[in-house]
């Protein structure tokens, strides 16, 4: 089975339990059939998506994190997507000063083709400093 799948089932299920109802089939058909304003959804559907074998379009997703109470993002990606986000913004916070803002800025104003030579760039000098950086470690473990 699919990783991604099952993981949206787990997160399924635990919402459908929260809200106060049984992870069952019959109780999903039902309530969800209730609220969604589309072509209803079979048994068969609903019990593909509580053992992880399918994932529901997005407007169904909708509907399901309406009905459980859910933000749409946490009941499609999890918590562990959010989380990451929200570290990586936070090293982005922390790590950038106002000049570096700035040429962010200038960077966006550029046309395309001027952003991919700054991006060439970029990458050149990164390598250069890579194999720079390599080299240097080689040279000071020839003098142990």
């Amino acid at each position: 089975m699919n990783e991604k799948h099952e993981k949206f089932a787990e997160r399924l299920r635990a919402a459908i339990v929260k809200a106060g109802y049984k992870a069952e089939a019959a109780v999903l058909e039902r309530e969800f059939n209730q609220r969604y304003f589309g072509k209803g959804v079979t048994l068969h559907g609903v019990n593909k998506w509580l053992k992880g074998q399918a994932i529901p379009r997005l407007d169904k997703i909708e509907t399901l994190a309406k009905w459980l109470n859910v933000p749409l993002d946490e009941l499609t990606f999890g918590l562990e997507i959010k989380q990451q986000l929200q570290e990586k913004q936070a090293c982005w916070d922390e790590g950038i000063g106002y000049q570096e803002r700035e040429i962010f800025e200038a960077f966006l104003a550029l046309s395309t083709p001027h952003r991919k030579t700054v991006r060439d760039v970029i990458q050149a000098l990164t390598k250069a400093q890579s194999f720079d950086m390599a080299r240097s470690v080689g040279a000071q473990q020839n003098y142990k």
